[in-house]
Order: C-alpha cells, then structure tokens, then sequence
C-alpha cells in the first residue's frame, strides 16, 4: 500500500474512506470529528446515534473503529476511531497504533482502495506531532491489506506538514 502525506482538510479529501478522530461518545464534538460531522450532514450522526443504541452504549472504546456512511463528504464511508489522550507518564503509543490499524481492517473490509486518515491525537489529545507521525507511518507503511491501494495522512496546517514531512523523510 502506497503512503502519502497531503497537506490540507480532511473533509475534502475525495476517497472511499475517511477516518474520523471521534470522541467516544460518535455524535460529534471539536477538532476533526466536528468538521466531519458538520460537512457530513446528518446521515451521518443518525448512523452513529444507531450505533450507540445497538452496540456501543457506553461509547466506541479507545483503540477501535467503526464506520458509517460518509453522507455529503466526498467520499463513501466514514471510519469513527477513538485515540487516546497522551500522557507524559503512561506509553499509550499501542492504543495510538490499534487506531489505525482497526480502521485499516475496517476500511479494507469494506472493499475500499483509498483512505485518508488524520493525525490521529494530535489535536485537542495533544499527542506530540513528530511522534503522532512516526506512530502513523509506522502502522501504515507496513500494512498488507487486500484492497486498500493508498492511505493519505492528511495535514491540517503548514507547521504540522513540515514536521510531518522531516520525521517522514529521516524515516527508512
């Protein structure tokens, strides 16, 4: 599978999937789950409401990954994955990788080719960037999936696609 960074909004990227870095509650909130929720429309937060009630009543558990309709995204699907909040005193890196490598299993189990993926924790669970990215990279450039063809890791901001771009490039 090809990976590749792009510097711009998630909600615009025109994929199969598009992986949400949902609160666990899957109705909506700040950072990248409010934009997609917002541009997604409604379709969206009535598939994740009926989630709630069927499967997840206490909310999508850290780590896992599930998806919904993409509504008026410019894509198929919509991929929920809750990361973890860092901790200076706690190594939640695993947590961080389950992310996405449960959202790839659910993006490849769908049939989809392309998937783009935020800086999962970067945000408002203010993970460090250079190791949200390292953490990233790491998961996705060695994935085998049977039908994903490319993962796009979407940048939101100059500042975080330069460091993005320099820990990519000291990577093998």
């Amino acid at each position: 599978m090809r990976v590749e960074l792009v510097d711009g909004d998630i909600t615009g990227q025109r994929v199969d999937v598009v992986v949400n870095a949902a609160n666990s509650s899957l109705l909506g909130g700040g950072g990248v789950d409010g934009a997609i929720h917002r541009k997604g429309g409604p379709e969206i937060l009535a598939e994740t409401r009926a989630l709630r009630a069927a499967k997840y009543g206490r909310g999508l558990p850290v780590g896992q990954a599930v998806s919904t309709t993409a509504g008026r995204l410019p894509a198929r699907w919509v991929v929920h994955t809750v990361g973890p909040v860092f901790s200076a005193t706690e190594d939640r890196s695993e947590l961080l990788r389950a992310c996405y490598a449960n959202s790839l299993r659910v993006a490849d189990g769908l049939g989809a080719e392309t998937v783009a993926f935020p800086l999962i924790s970067a945000g408002i669970y203010r993970w460090p960037v250079e190791d949200a990215v390292r953490q990233a990279l790491g998961v996705l450039r060695a994935a085998e999936p049977e039908h994903l063809r490319t993962a796009y890791l979407v940048l939101f901001g100059a500042e975080t696609a330069a460091v993005a771009r320099a820990v990519a490039d000291a990577q093998p």
